[in-house]
């Protein structure tokens, strides 16, 4: 369009809002661009947990796990206000980026995340149980480790071996921690439980059962991840 005389560029498939509302649990995911590493020595690691830390400092989302890969990081929250979500992790990757361009000297050459953080609901129920396990045995399906609770910078590894200090960025689960838990992270998952939720980590699907579901998808705004990506088929 033209405004006052000069072309402007008009994006003509805007954003959807983010709606991540107060008391859901929320799963979150973002990956650097291009599937660069986002880390790639020990102290890439501990330079973002050092970020992590401040982030919660200053806003204080409830966090029940997370997991650091090399080129991606996963999250379960579960915000106490509706801009919780957005807030902290806007806040989480940017600060991050200025610090890994600033530490590694490439101001200007660009985005470090493909984008905005990617998001979905979770049922508390068994679903809950599910995704929590999912992310803590991330390291395990990418063999960069033996034991999930080996790998130091994730929420089993805190909960494990952590002091006060690390217990303190992790809150208590809203349904129980099965005693076995740590033997259960570190079983294999079966197949369908993780095509499950590759697909809603993908298109932003809710997961739960299917009441949880359709009624997710109508608050929340996601209808659209309930339908069949690609063009209708002709009848």
């Amino acid at each position: 369009m033209f405004l006052d005389g000069e072309l402007v560029l008009v994006d003509a498939m805007p954003r959807r809002p983010r709606i991540c509302p107060a008391g859901i649990c929320f799963h979150v995911i973002n990956r650097a661009v291009a599937c660069l590493p986002l880390f790639e020595k020990e102290g890439d690691y501990d330079a973002f947990e050092r970020v992590l830390a401040l982030a919660h400092g200053r806003v204080p989302i409830p966090i029940f796990s997370y997991i650091l890969m090399p080129n991606h990081w996963h999250f379960v929250v579960r915000p106490e206000t509706d801009t919780l979500v957005t807030e902290f992790f806007r806040w989480l990757t940017h600060t991050h980026t200025m610090r890994w361009h600033a530490h590694h000297q490439t101001e200007g050459t660009g985005h470090q995340y493909q984008g905005r953080f990617k998001t979905f609901p979770i049922e508390e129920d068994k679903h809950l149980l599910t995704m929590l396990r999912y992310v803590e045995r991330n390291t395990l399906r990418a063999n960069l480790c033996k034991r999930g609770e080996d790998w130091k910078h994730g929420s089993l590894w805190r909960q494990v071996y952590g002091n006060e200090p690390t217990h303190e960025l992790l809150r208590e689960w809203p349904i129980d921690r099965p005693r076995t838990w740590v033997t259960m992270v570190n079983r294999a998952q079966n197949e369908a439980e993780e095509n499950a939720i590759r697909k809603c980590s993908k298109n932003g699907k809710p997961y739960g059962s299917d009441f949880f579901v359709s009624q997710s998808a109508a608050r929340l705004q996601l209808e659209h991840t309930l339908r069949p990506r690609g063009r209708p088929k002709n009848k």
